[in-house]
């Protein structure tokens, strides 16, 4: 059966605190966010035992740790700041296997320097895909070399974004460090969300092979916001990537509360990997019980 887990960033707490409360609301699996309120594993601070200390702590709670949150602008215009932020996400991927699994994710990234899911138009230029093109070779080289997988997430606004653009990738970068975390909420803009299971149909029909872990959240039309959206999930120390909800004419709400088509969404995704963890995600804590029994529920329903 598919396992339903959820992103360890929406506990604001301790280590073993936010394992004990993940673990009380029934969950058997975790994305891990490297941000504790007592263990610092910021940049330049991850050791071997550190990450052991993570992954027993979680252990202990028999909630193994299916993937790593690495998210950052793998592409920043700045090459200072591109280099810090690369240069991070590699200490978290030379660390991953003693974190407890091989897997670290990130979205491809974004020539604005103002957002990390803005659009600028270098995004879907041949040069702007090269760019990243380079980057994504060098990590998944990085990731085999330490015995993990870089996780490509697509995102409409990044360089990869639609699936012919992730299908691209894969060929030019057809690499054993290199899979990818399946969100098909992410593949939707306003031209192409009424096409929703041609699109969902159309990213399994070629992809299925390259899904390592799948994710839950929803997608729906913004109405009239069109401002890049954020949420107040109750930390103050909330990192942007656990708050951002969509941008322009889309918004990323959790799950149950748009309109992706979960039935064929999971039905797809069991097909070649039946027993795949599944992360919910962009909610607040006190949304979780929700968001749990609603992934749950759809999962029973279609025998999963």
């Amino acid at each position: 059966m598919m396992q339903s887990g959820i992103f360890t960033g929406y506990f604001p707490y301790g280590l073993k605190e936010t394992a004990q409360k993940i673990r009380g609301l029934g969950f058997n699996t975790v994305q891990l966010d490297l941000h504790f309120k007592d263990v610092d594993l910021s940049a330049g601070q991850i050791t071997v035992e550190k990450a052991k200390k993570v992954r027993e702590t979680f252990r202990d709670q028999n909630l193994p740790i299916c993937c790593i949150s690495g998210y950052t602008n793998i592409i920043h215009p700045d090459k200072g700041e591109q280099e810090r932020r690369v240069g991070y996400l590699k200490e978290i991927i030379r660390n991953a296997r003693h974190f407890g699994t091989p897997y670290v994710i990130s979205e491809t990234g974004t020539f604005n320097t103002e957002s990390d899911w803005v659009h600028h138009p270098k995004n879907k230029t041949e040069e702007g895909f090269e760019i990243c093109r380079r980057v994504i070779s060098d990590l998944a080289q990085t990731a085999y070399d330490h015995g993990a997988v870089f996780l490509l997430e697509t995102y409409v606004n990044n360089v990869v974004g639609s699936v012919e653009e992730t299908v691209k990738m894969f060929a030019q970068v057809d690499h054993q460090g290199l899979g990818l975390l399946m969100d098909p909420t992410n593949y939707f803009e306003t031209h192409n969300i009424d096409q929703m299971d041609k699109i969902l149909n159309q990213v399994f029909d070629t992809l299925s092979d390259k899904i390592k872990i799948g994710h839950a959240k929803d997608v729906k039309r913004s109405g009239s916001d069109k401002t890049e959206k954020h949420a107040d999930i109750g930390d103050a120390d909330a990192l942007e990537s656990h708050t951002f909800r969509g941008v322009g004419e889309i918004e990323l709400p959790a799950p149950g509360l748009g309109s992706l088509n979960y039935d064929l969404y999971l039905k797809r995704l069991s097909e070649r990997h039946p027993n795949i963890p599944v992360i919910i995600e962009h909610l607040s804590e006190d949304d979780v019980p929700r968001a749990k029994k609603f992934l749950d529920g759809k999962l029973r329903e279609n025998g999963l």
